[in-house]
């Protein structure tokens, strides 16, 4: 019974790792999410504005440890909480922002420019609690050449309807080489998930997206810009496991032996 049971929870666990193996896959043609990048460097000749007005090269900007999300700073939508979630990680952990990692800020709209990433960067000085690491955030912007280059290169896909873009949201750990290490998803990231993606980055060493399983529980609502729990993917995996269960029970039943007469 014991091997049973064990086997159940090893289904339960693996088929919504599976399904989202396979979902990857297919994700090669998705317009809108994320088609994780690891193991992959990004290209040398991407070009990126800085605050300060300069085009410089991505690739030679990263010199330890980064993470970087993409935004874009006119967002009515998930950018907020994306940024806020960045704002709430780095106070909670004990990583000096400038000293053991970086951060930076791509916007993916190629009609904002430095100036705009400026204001958007004071915008949240008051809510980062250490401010002498603050000027350690850079933000840059890009026209649409070096945009697309940069959004290919992490498997960002997104998509513009109307005058806004529909997109995920994500933080990406690049090694100092500029290896893509790993892929933080959603909003919200624990202390300890961000401080181990640090540590794995600084060893260029990458690793799976943790929360696998959560990305198969919850689902991007491009017309909410929010995750929403998947109700369908979820009660159907919980009642084919539990099929599962009751068919295995069914086949390793002993049958009953009767007396003889």
């Amino acid at each position: 019974m014991k091997k049973i049971l064990l086997l159940c929870i090893s289904l339960i666990f693996c088929f919504p790792l599976c399904h989202g193996q396979n979902r990857n896959i297919s994700n090669q043609e998705v317009e809108i999410g994320i088609v994780e990048q690891l193991d992959k460097t990004i290209p040398s000749d991407i070009f990126l504005t800085n605050e300060k007005g300069e085009l410089v090269s991505l690739l030679e900007q990263i010199d330890k440890p980064t993470a970087l999300c993409f935004v874009y700073f006119r967002c009515p939508g998930i950018c907020s909480p994306l940024m806020d979630g960045v704002v709430d990680v780095i106070d909670k952990t004990d990583l000096e922002l400038g000293k053991e990692y970086q951060l930076f800020t791509i916007s993916f709209d190629p009609i904002e420019t430095y100036d705009l990433a400026i204001k958007k960067k004071k915008n949240y000085t008051q809510l980062f609690d250490r401010e002498h690491e603050f000027a350690e955030w850079k933000f840059f912007t890009g026209d649409s050449a070096n945009i697309a280059k940069v959004t290919d290169a992490f498997g960002f896909r997104y998509k513009k309807i109307g005058n806004e873009y529909t997109h995920a949201a994500a933080l990406i750990l690049l090694s100092p080489e500029g290896k893509i290490t790993r892929y933080l998803n959603g909003t919200y990231f624990l202390p300890f998930e961000f401080k181990l993606a640090v540590a794995e980055a600084s060893k260029g060493k990458s690793g799976p997206t943790i929360n696998k399983i959560l990305q198969f529980c919850y689902s991007y609502d491009p017309v909410g810009q929010a995750y929403v729990l998947n109700i369908t993917k979820v009660s159907g995996t919980i009642i084919l496991c539990l099929g599962l269960f009751v068919f295995i029970l069914l086949i390793f039943r002993k049958p009953k032996i009767k007396p003889k007469e």
